[in-house]
């Protein structure tokens, strides 16, 4: 069983589709897929996330990916959009980071972009 991302003509992620393997039955199931939908389609791993593989396994695509994604063809990568100004793309992760970290002290924080700082959500 695969995963394959349906991607629009704006390289956006409109579905996720559970399929087969990729080769098997010796078919290019890519290719399958996006002739049958007429979007493109990408393999995506389930098991990727920011670069790392949760079993341990070869990293796929940075992430696994998700409707509202975006197709990166250049980086081989899935991210979503830039949620704020500030940001930047981590290109190891395709993760956005915030101009600093969010701090780790056990309270919940929500990023304000105007003061450009990281607030206590009550």
């Amino acid at each position: 069983m695969a995963h394959y991302a349906l991607i629009d003509e704006d390289n956006i992620v409109v579905n996720v589709i559970t399929g087969k393997d990729e080769g098997e039955d010796g078919i290019d199931w890519e290719d399958h897929y996006g002739t049958f939908t007429g979007l493109k389609c990408k393999r995506t791993s389930y098991n990727t996330h920011a670069n790392q593989h949760s079993t341990g396994g070869q990293p796929f695509r940075k992430n696994y990916a998700a409707i509202g994604m975006i197709w990166d063809e250049a980086r081989d990568a899935f991210y979503y959009p830039k949620p704020f100004e500030s940001f930047t793309l981590n290109e190891e992760t395709c993760l956005w980071e915030a101009p600093f970290p969010m701090p780790n002290d056990g309270n919940l924080y929500s990023w304000n972009e105007e003061e450009g700082a990281w607030n206590v959500i009550s």
